[in-house]
């Protein structure tokens, strides 16, 4: 048996989730059933995050126990060929004594996209070249007030009121940072109704359910003005679900992340271009 840690990308949205479920196919099922075609062992792939229905992954780690005599390389064509393609390995390496995907992290970050209107009349709530992967709002948000809330989530909360815990009770998160900010698009001007694309950027020790999804939809409900930041404040020391703004949907998420403190070396050979016969991956982001 040799045990393995990988990165992998997925398009959350056909999956119900991270997490195996016994008859909704989700990402950690078909990884699973791949590796029962190419091993003939029913193996079980753990995750660092739990990523709920619809939401993506671009850094989600994994680690796996199987019996393997080939190389890394072999393992990761092999386990893409029989993987559906809204779901890649982006590279495996061999996983260090004690390294557990999701109890080893230190730390997640999630990235949250909306495209906006940048002209002052209402635009489509529908885009169908964006839908997959963002949600398009219907008039611009108040970036600068977005933030201003978001200063307030920083540090160590309970977060009760924007998710429920994976297990046990424990609702207190660190919140290592949180901002929205503009991305800057290379066409600028060819469209008569243009959009631009505002991304939230969220790094903490751990999320609840819906941690995310609810700070951001909190967050825009101060950007679009039917919140203000005392209201935000005021959820968040209530630590009551019923006082978070409804979450945004799903598929605006992506998990981008999970770094290692323990296990700093853990990708280094696939931060450089240079192909190592472990992977070909070029970056961890």
């Amino acid at each position: 048996m040799r045990k393995v840690a990988g990165l992998v990308a997925y398009d959350g949205t056909d999956f119900c989730g991270f997490q195996v479920q016994r008859r909704e196919p989700t990402i950690q099922g078909a990884l699973e059933e791949a590796l029962v075609h190419l091993s003939g062992a029913l193996c079980r792939v753990t995750g660092a995050g739990r990523t709920d229905t619809g939401v993506h992954a671009r850094g989600q780690v994994i680690a796996v126990e199987l019996p393997w005599k080939h190389s890394l390389t072999a393992l990761r064509q092999s386990w893409n060929q029989r993987l559906p393609a809204s779901i890649v390995v982006r590279c495996l390496t061999e996983a260090p004594p004690g390294f557990h995907p999701r109890f080893s992290a230190a730390e997640r970050a999630y990235r949250y996209t909306v495209w906006a209107p940048r002209t002052d009349r209402n635009g489509e709530r529908r885009s169908p070249l964006l839908d997959r992967f963002a949600v398009v709002l219907p008039r611009y948000p108040d970036l600068e007030a977005m933030n201003e809330a978001a200063s307030l989530l920083i540090g160590t909360h309970d977060f009760a009121t924007f998710g429920r815990a994976p297990q046990g009770d424990n609702t207190v998160r660190r919140v290592e940072s949180l901002f929205w900010e503009r991305a800057e698009e290379s066409l600028p001007g060819l469209d008569p109704f243009p959009l631009e694309r505002l991304v939230l950027t969220i790094t903490a020790n751990a999320f609840l359910r819906r941690m995310a999804r609810n700070l951001a939809g909190s967050l825009l409900a101060v950007g679009l003005g039917a919140w203000q930041t005392d209201d935000l404040a005021a959820a968040l020391s209530a630590k009551d679900r019923s006082r978070s703004a409804p979450p945004l949907p799903p598929q605006g998420l992506v998990l981008e992340r999970v770094r290692y403190t323990d296990f700093t070396d853990l990708f280094t050979e696939h931060l450089s271009p240079r192909r190592t016969g472990q992977g070909d991956c070029l970056q961890v982001n």
